[in-house]
C-alpha cells in the first residue's frame, strides 16, 4: 500500500505541475494486482491509471445518434493527451527514467520508488439499449488497438467478494499466482497467455461456497481447480463468465487467452500439486 500510494503521489505531482494538464479534470489511481491486493513476489511493478474525464470515448445505444445524446465533435484527441502525459512524466522524472511503450509509459524504479506503468486513459461511457450506463476507461495503443477496462468496478467487486468469503478470495488468488510462479521456476511449460489478471478472474468465478465450506487451503484450492476445469470442459457455462468487473466477458475471440489455455493450465496445476 505504501509503494502504491507513493507512486500515485509522484504521478499526481507530475500531472499537477504540467501547464498542459493542470487545468484538466484528471483522476490518478492505482489498478492491477497492487491496487487489488492480489500481488505476489514477482509482481514487481505498479499500474497507475491517469484518467481524463473532460473528454471521453463512448458507445451509443443501437437506436441513438451522437446528436440524440448531446455529444459533439471535439478538436482534442487521445494521442495528444498521451503525448502530454509523457511530457509531464519526463519533466518530473527525467527523460532517461521514462520509457514510452505501446500501451503505457513506464517510470523506472530507483532507490525511492518501484517501477510504475502509467496508463493514460479517457473515460469510456457505455450506453446500454435499456437505458443503463457503465463508466470505465479506454485508451488506444500506439499500434492503434483500442482497449477498454473497468478498473474501479474491478476493485469494488473484488473487495465485496473478499468480504463474502472471509477474506479468502484474495488469499486464494495469491496462492494460485505463487504456485504458477513456482511451476515456471521448476520448468513446467506454462503458457505465456496465463496472466496474473486472468488468474484473478478465474478465482472470481469460483462460487463462494468453495471458499466458505472447506476447512483447509488444500481443499479450497483443489475444489477450485476441479470446479473451473469441469465447467470449462462442459463448455456452455464458462461462456458467461465475466471479468471481476462483471462488465466484460472473460472469454471472447479477441482475448489473449483461450479456454484451451486455461484447461491446460488447470490440469498442469492439479498434476503439479499431486492432487
Amino acid at each position: 500500500e505504501g509503494k502504491l500510494a507513493n507512486s500515485e503521489r509522484m504521478v499526481k505531482e507530475a500531472i499537477s505541475d504540467s501547464d498542459e494538464l493542470k487545468d484538466f479534470n484528471i483522476r490518478v489511481f492505482g489498478q492491477g494486482s497492487y491496487a487489488n491486493d492480489t500481488n505476489v513476489r514477482l509482481d514487481s511493478d505498479i499500474d497507475i491509471n491517469v484518467c481524463l474525464s473532460d473528454y471521453f470515448f463512448f458507445k451509443l445505444p443501437d437506436d441513438k445518434s451522437k446528436a440524440d445524446m448531446g455529444y459533439t465533435d471535439i478538436e482534442y484527441d487521445y494521442s495528444q493527451y498521451k503525448n502530454a502525459v509523457e511530457r509531464a512524466l519526463v519533466a518530473k522524472f527525467g527523460r532517461s527514467d521514462v520509457i514510452r511503450n505501446d500501451k503505457c509509459i513506464t517510470v523506472k524504479a530507483n532507490t525511492n520508488r518501484v517501477e510504475a506503468d502509467v496508463v493514460p486513459t479517457w473515460e469510456y461511457h457505455r450506453h446500454e439499449n435499456n437505458g443503463g450506463k457503465a463508466i470505465g476507461t479506454k485508451f488506444i495503443s500506439d499500434k492503434g488497438v483500442p482497449i477498454i477496462n473497468y478498473p474501479l468496478q474491478h476493485i469494488q467487486n473484488g473487495k465485496a467478494k473478499n468480504d463474502q468469503t472471509q477474506k479468502r478470495f484474495k488469499r486464494l488468488t495469491r496462492i494460485f499466482k505463487r504456485i504458477e510462479n513456482q511451476m515456471v521456476e521448476d520448468g513446467v511449460q506454462v503458457s505465456d497467455n496465463i496472466t496474473s489478471f486472468l488468474i484473478e478472474c478465474l478465482v472470481w468465478n469460483v462460487p463462494n461456497y468453495i471458499f466458505n465450506d472447506h476447512e483447509t487451503w488444500t481443499k479450497r484450492l483443489s475444489e477450485s481447480i476441479v470446479f473451473l476445469y469441469t465447467k470449462l470442459k462442459g463448455g456452455a457455462e464458462c461462456k458467461e463468465w465475466g471479468e471481476v468487473s462483471e462488465l466484460l466477458y472473460l472469454f471472447n475471440p479477441g482475448r489473449k487467452w483461450s479456454e484451451e489455455d486455461v484447461k491446460t493450465f488447470l490440469a498442469q496445476t492439479y498434476n503439479y500439486l499431486e492432487f
